[in-house]
């Protein structure tokens, strides 16, 4: 298959919900890809993230491999031998009394959704059917009917209602905006990112996160941190939440989403953490799904959650992000063509100087494809770095020069 005839088959047959890059890979390893024709790149993406413990790690894929051949699925008709010793493990990993295993970040969304309404008819007396759950605007969440109704992307909500409604939206990093809100009437939660990772990084004071759990608290209202993309060590910590800065506190969610890098990249897992007065308002038959907790997602879950410790993956990405945002400063204070860097850990972006309906980051992002590493623009003039997090200091440095080579060569 080459790239040409591979480019050609999801243009005609595949529906165009998707902008990919010009590049087809077929082939990972670590921090590097390979397209059909051989040709090597850093991958600087990370499957947005899913893949921080890097390409077909060998303890992630021989779980994988050693249970595909043991037992695969039973749906939660039965138990199965696995998922006790998943849920224990997850736990346990992050401080949690229970877990509702899900496949996908979206499904884990919509699950914490459910979880906290419920919470508020049976637990805090809110009437039913009017439960309110504030979140930020320029959120990203997923792209589930629900989902989107709480999202201002016109791509991702445009022609899709009726919407679902129930949210109350406001201004993220804004912890007067959230107190106002707060007030109103039957308000049940706060959905955030601790990092918004698709609006382009944006990276709160490092107070916000800690200053809006203790609102939450105060009005009896559950803080859910979606850590989908920003957990599982990226931002340099195990979590955002474990203090989301230099000098910030670390705060415990009422509730806790992941996804993405929970599956080490290999198959999808995703969950829902909690402790036990809110997480037991879940009874036989009130929420499922045929696959979650099925066997094989929870080995790998485990596999690639002991590679995060093992590795110290947290403290790799929190040095190594040091150094990154250092370089690209560099080239902000040298270069027009970067106005600003920002991030936390290995999770970080940078502006390009035009307006974001201009095609220059993307533009740039195929230049540096050309070059040998693959990122990719967001909000248009926005461009997302986040590779591997087994990533090394050479390798990166590796990548620093190709930025470097890419701006020299590069004009708007």
């Amino acid at each position: 298959m080459t790239s040409k005839k591979a480019i050609q088959l999801e243009d005609k047959y595949g529906a165009h919900n998707y902008h990919p890059l010009p590049v087809v890979l077929a082939k990972g390893k670590g921090v590097h890809v390979w397209d059909p024709e051989g040709n090597k790149y850093f991958d600087f993406l990370s499957a947005y993230s899913a893949v921080n413990q890097g390409h077909c790690h060998p303890k992630i894929t021989q779980a994988l491999t050693d249970q595909a051949s043991k037992l695969t699925l039973t749906s939660r008709a039965f138990y199965n031998d696995v998922l006790g010793e998943y849920e224990q493990y997850i736990t346990d990993y992050f401080g949690f009394d229970k877990v509702l295993p899900m496949n996908t970040g979206a499904e884990g969304v919509e699950t914490a959704i459910k979880i906290c309404r419920k919470w508020a008819y049976e637990k805090k007396g809110i009437p039913e059917q009017e439960a309110q759950i504030v979140v930020c605007e320029n959120n990203f969440h997923g792209r589930t009917t629900t989902i989107i109704s709480f999202s201002n992307d016109p791509d991702a909500k445009k022609n899709f209602g009726p919407y679902t409604p129930g949210f109350v939206k406001i201004a993220y990093n804004d912890t007067n905006a959230l107190e106002e809100a707060l007030q109103q009437p039957n308000i049940a939660g706060f959905l955030v990112e601790p990092i918004q990772g698709e609006a382009g990084v944006v990276v709160p004071d490092d107070d916000y996160i800690e200053k809006a759990a203790t609102l939450c608290k105060e009005n009896d209202i559950l803080f859910i941190a979606d850590e989908i993309q920003t957990g599982i060590a990226r931002t340099g910590q195990l979590l955002a939440v474990d203090g989301n800065g230099e000098n910030a506190a670390a705060v415990k969610p009422d509730m806790l989403i992941l996804g993405k890098a929970l599956s080490g990249g290999t198959y999808p897992v995703s969950a829902v953490l909690a402790d036990h007065e809110i997480m037991d308002v879940i009874k036989p038959g009130q929420h499922g799904s045929t696959f979650g907790g099925n066997p094989l997602a929870c080995k790998v879950a485990m596999a690639a959650l002991e590679v995060v410790k093992e590795e110290k993956l947290a403290e790799n990405a929190h040095k190594l992000g040091k150094l990154f945002r250092q370089k690209m400063q560099e080239f902000v204070d040298k270069h027009d063509l970067f106005v600003n860097v920002r991030g936390r850990g290995l999770l970080n972006a940078v502006v390009i100087n035009d307006i974001p309906d201009s095609d220059t980051a993307w533009r740039f992002c195929v230049a540096l494809k050309d070059n040998g590493l693959l990122a990719k623009p967001t909000h248009g003039n926005i461009i997302r770095f986040a590779p591997p997090l087994v990533m090394t200091e050479k390798e990166l440095l590796e990548c620093v020069d190709i930025i470097k080579k890419t701006l020299k060569s590069f004009s708007k």
